[in-house]
């Protein structure tokens, strides 16, 4: 089966080499919207798409962060479910987050992606080798990124960023072949 996406060669190029993809959670995994129950209890909307992303870039051996100025339970729940082992959260300062996972993996910037909305994302955007935005990020954010989604977050940004890694690294038509023809079962 010859895969449907098709991304542009030079940025293929630029996202080539990636072993670590750092997410941020509002506003990348999330709409960004903050929704609170009536008794303050913090409640998370996440797309299924994003989800399965950051699992098959699991597969594909590309070690998934999650860096995030805020902690819940329905975000630690919805990180567990996915099998993401490597967080930082409830931090404001997220190069500090960063450097500390690039060391604890043996990697550094050279080989790492992210994806961000916001001021607080600026420092790992400016450092990875590949930064990624969605199409609603703050401008700054924008201006810096080799690529911006047209998924919104939410809607998939964070799964066209994983997308994106995968056919970079020469991973995407495997796992896909592997999904249409899966292995015989013993």
């Amino acid at each position: 089966m010859t895969p449907a996406l098709n991304f542009p060669p030079e940025l293929l190029l630029r996202a080539q080499g990636i072993r670590v993809a750092f997410f941020d959670v509002d506003g990348v995994l999330t709409d960004g919207g903050l929704y609170f129950s009536a008794e303050g209890e913090a409640l998370k909307r996440f797309h299924t798409l994003d989800g399965h992303g950051l699992k098959l870039l699991a597969r594909a051996g590309i070690a998934v962060c999650v860096i995030s100025g805020r902690d819940s339970a329905p975000l630690r729940l919805r990180l567990k479910t996915l099998g993401v082992e490597h967080l930082r959260l409830g931090t404001e300062d997220k190069r500090p987050a960063a450097e500390e996972l690039l060391a604890e993996l043996g990697l550094d910037w050279s080989q790492a992606a992210a994806i961000g909305d916001d001021w607080p994302d600026l420092p790992v955007l400016q450092r990875a080798a590949f930064a990624c935005a969605p199409p609603q990020a703050h401008a700054e954010v924008r201006a810096i990124a080799q690529h911006v989604t047209t998924a919104r977050a939410g809607e998939g940004a964070a799964r066209e960023f994983c997308d994106l890694l995968l056919v970079a690294g020469g991973h995407y038509r495997r796992l896909l072949e592997h999904t249409l023809t899966p292995e015989p079962r013993a």
